[in-house]
């Protein structure tokens, strides 16, 4: 649409309120505009089109047939245009629509499918799409809003919101005591198989840190590698080796005793989570619905 087009709709608007009101100056106030403009503007579309729209008397300012017929087709683009702004801020205030996510495997199967459903019975004119992995995909190219992302997120071109934060513990199968020496500081067990976990930027250098706040790194020497971290806690589990996991993926796991905490007493930095979309300066509706509630069962947590 260029200049002229634009200039031509506005135009539409100032007709159709003289013609409603009767009156230049009734529809200059309704406007808020003066009534020098909506004459000029009026007069300007007759001149542009050589037809004449309004017939002037003192009282009344009437359209023509030519400027009725003109009125009835402007009415009804001005109709149209209200009820889509209206519609436009209806969805700007209203979570609906599909919301479109990808999210860690596990954390979506955990933390995720519940707030989903308590995301669908608070917002019923909502439905969500979600696409589980540990690898990171591509807003553009995989047709998403909304990703939940762990740990230092790199791209800056993306904007981001801090939802969740979890322990990262040392664990390895209740089978294991035997095998594990009974160390009392990280180093003495770098040697012990290790289960990487290759979705993770740095999966075998760790920095430990005790209740008196020594720290020691130690980087694992790794038995097996996998990309997701359900595939590393099953091998856990089965005794390939030890390796880092998020507690919210292996509560059950050390409730039960399947897996048992290594170096209790020395704590590793916490794992974070993130809500992230593409920059931009508004967000629909259904996503700020959907973080807010993240957050406010966090905080419940």
């Amino acid at each position: 649409m260029n200049s002229t087009d634009h200039g031509n709709l506005k135009r539409l608007a100032y007709f159709a309120a003289v013609v409603e009101t009767g009156s230049f100056t009734k529809a200059a106030e309704q406007l808020g505009i003066t009534k020098a403009v909506v004459s000029q503007q009026v007069a300007r579309l007759e001149r542009e089109f050589q037809t004449t729209l309004l017939t002037r008397t003192t009282r009344r300012v009437h359209p023509t047939d030519a400027g009725a017929a003109f009125y009835g087709r402007c009415a009804t683009i001005i109709r149209e245009a209200r009820e889509a702004f209206a519609e436009l801020s209806h969805a700007a205030m209203e979570p609906a629509g599909t919301l479109r996510m990808t999210a860690p495997f596990d954390y979506g199967v955990s933390v995720l499918v519940p707030a989903i459903a308590a995301f669908i019975e608070r917002y019923p004119r909502c439905k969500v799409d979600v696409k589980l992995t540990d690898q990171t995909l591509d807003f553009v190219d995989s047709d998403i809003e909304l990703a939940i992302r762990g740990g230092k997120l790199l791209d800056l071109n993306h904007q981001a919101r801090q939802i969740d934060r979890y322990r990262q513990l040392l664990v390895a199968a209740s089978s294991w005591k035997k095998k594990l020496p009974r160390a009392a500081a990280p180093h003495e067990i770098a040697h012990a198989p290790f289960v990487a976990n290759t979705a993770l930027r740095e999966s075998l250098k760790w920095e430990f840190t005790d209740s008196a706040g020594s720290r020691q790194t130690v980087t694992f020497q790794s038995a097996v590698h996998f990309d997701a971290t359900l595939a590393v806690k099953e091998a856990v589990c089965s005794g390939l080796g030890i390796s880092v996991l998020p507690d919210f993926s292996i509560k059950d796991d050390l409730a039960n005793g399947r897996l048992i905490q290594v170096l209790p007493m020395w704590s590793l930095p916490p794992g974070t989570m993130h809500a992230v979309f593409p920059a931009g300066k508004f967000r629909p509706a259904k996503i700020r619905a959907f973080v807010d509630l993240l957050l406010e069962r966090q905080k419940c947590a």
